[in-house]
């Protein structure tokens, strides 16, 4: 046996009538559709119920599995304490899927686990797969109040990993699947954009329904690749909530021949929300067109082999900077350490003038890095880019020291500065257009560059500044102060 099904749905809380009070009715076509899911889970008796949330333990570098025998949740947190659902956790799945994740080298296990109660992306999924096993007639069990999954379940988390690292997570589940015997319906819980509405809780950007329009065409018709390349700068704008839980599922139906149905696809409270199906259409491995893990890979490696083309010099001497660091413990100090090449290449910007500098590495679309002078300390900008290229990628506090097996992988951006000038009020400020630096008594600072993916208004720009210097915005005496930056890529 292996994969039965695989349903991708969202998860909003106020679906649920003790929740919703009404106000569920606005989503008829999207409980319409979820009732289908869970009528067809009943249907399908599986053995076993894997379900990846969003919103379940989260950890930068490891997915996370739930642990134990069972788990128990309520929607207390929406203010229906009453309602919520008992699963008991396939314990032999668990352990082997740890099993290969530590064979195989994937950063995946239980560990870690901070608060073992169900989270709403499971609970709302269990709501109607619940009420299909109630529809069909099979007895459900209650204990403490609360109803009891008539199966075992698996309940897993995403990670900060790579889209590849989330698709291999999927194709564990169908090989464990396979080797126990068990008849599996995956479930992936995932809201889609959040930033549908000007009304809704995140507001609005032109990304979000680019967003929801690329999944949703990848449900219809099956092709999974697109979520695995998705443009990540693309689904941070949109604030994507699903995408790495549909990409697990993705990797459950490796090389798997699928009959795809997109059932519903709505957001009139400004989130999106998705209801998708796929049945097997063959025996699991049978369709190499359908391995879509070693077709982002090859998408992948060319995507970084465009983007190192195309880096300008600025790029180009920081990459080269931490590089040389890493691999050989050498710093580059002056035009005379760079190869020819690339020293010849440096515009007269970079050798003769002083600026302030940051740069940023991204991995997988993630931040791996990030450190810079507001005000130039070196001779040169070529100097101040080299040294903070080696502290981006070797001394921010938050990260481990990027390793030589990384470098390959790092996508690096240079902003350098405009000369910071005093604002009287955030009136002044603009986060597309200006960086804000947030300054408070006591030698306090903290800033944020301009036009970051995801920061959308000036509140929130100057909030995370305030934040990185331990500043409290209202507090007395807190200044701002705005620059421009020119970004190179």
């Amino acid at each position: 046996m292996s994969i039965v099904a695989t349903f991708a749905v969202p998860h909003p809380p106020l679906i649920v009538p003790a929740v919703g009070h009404g106000r569920e009715r606005e989503i008829a076509r999207t409980i319409d559709a979820y009732r289908e899911v869970g009528h067809r889970v009943a249907a399908l008796a599986p053995d076993t119920i894997v379900i990846s949330s969003p919103h379940t333990e989260m950890y930068l570098d490891y997915l996370h599995i739930a642990g134990g025998a069972g788990a128990t949740g309520t929607f207390a947190r929406f203010g229906a304490a009453h309602d919520g659902a008992r699963v008991a956790y396939d314990e032999e799945f668990v352990q082997e899927i740890c099993r290969r994740a530590r064979a195989t080298g994937l950063a995946a296990g239980t560990q870690g686990e901070r608060d073992p109660s169900l989270d709403w992306g499971v609970l709302v999924p269990l709501h109607f797969v619940l009420q299909g096993y109630r529809d069909l007639g099979v007895p459900i069990e209650r204990k403490g109040g609360l109803p009891t999954v008539p199966c075992p379940v698996v309940r897993m988390g995403i990670s900060g990993l790579s889209p590849a690292e989330h698709y291999r997570l999927g194709r564990i589940v169908q090989q464990v699947a396979e080797e126990l015997g068990r008849r599996v319906v995956y479930i992936a819980s995932g809201d889609l954009s959040h930033k549908l509405k000007d009304d809704g809780p995140y507001g609005f950007s032109p990304d979000g329904p680019v967003f929801d329009d690329l999944v949703c065409d990848a449900f219809r018709d099956g092709d999974f690749l697109s979520l695995l390349s998705a443009d990540p700068g693309l689904c941070e704008r949109a604030a994507e909530c699903g995408l790495r839980s549909f990409q697990i599922m993705a990797g459950a139906l490796d090389r798997t021949p699928v009959a795809a149905e997109l059932l519903a696809h709505e957001g009139p409270f400004g989130v999106g929300y998705g209801i998708a199906a796929f049945t097997p259409a063959g025996p699991a491995g049978s369709d190499e067109a359908r391995a879509f893990g070693e077709q982002y890979d090859a998408w992948h490696a060319q995507d970084l082999k465009r983007r190192r083309e195309a880096e300008d010099p600025w790029v180009r001497l920081a990459r080269f900077s931490l590089e040389s660091y890493v691999r050989d413990g050498r710093r580059v100090k002056a035009a005379c350490d760079l190869p020819s090449e690339l020293a010849e290449s440096l515009p007269e910007e970079l050798t003769s003038t002083r600026s302030g500098a940051f740069v940023s590495l991204k991995k997988d679309g993630q931040l791996r890095g990030c450190i810079g002078t507001i005000l130039p300390v070196r001779d040169t900008l070529a100097e101040e880019i080299c040294a903070n290229a080696i502290s981006a990628g070797c001394r921010d506090p938050r990260f481990s020291p990027v390793e030589p097996a990384e470098l390959d992988e790092l996508v690096y951006d240079v902003d350098v500065l405009s000369t910071p000038e005093a604002v009287a009020s955030v009136e002044q400020l603009d986060p597309r257009r200006f960086g804000v630096i947030v300054s408070a008594p006591g030698g306090r600072r903290g800033l944020l560059l301009p036009d970051l993916d995801g920061v959308d208004t000036v509140e929130e720009q100057v909030r995370i500044a305030a934040r990185k210097g331990g500043i409290d915005p209202a507090e007395d005496g807190v200044g701002f102060e705005r620059f421009t930056v020119t970004r190179h890529l």
